[in-house]
């Protein structure tokens, strides 16, 4: 019994830091760009740096 009371506390604790996490991430902006990723799929064109120059691939 003791051992049941022990796993629900850890994981209590592990979702309190995951929830305390996730309000830290909304709270600084990091959900903020929603557009970006569902597009970057759909761009043809690779960049790569080499040797201080941009040089662009089509794939």
């Amino acid at each position: 019994m003791g051992v049941i009371v022990l796993l629900i506390i850890v994981s209590v604790v592990v979702a309190g830091g995951f929830l305390i996490a996730f309000l830290w991430s909304v709270k600084t902006g990091q959900m903020e760009d929603d557009y970006t990723p569902s597009v970057r799929i759909l761009f043809d064109t690779e960049v790569k740096l080499t040797a201080n120059r941009v040089i662009k691939k089509k794939k």
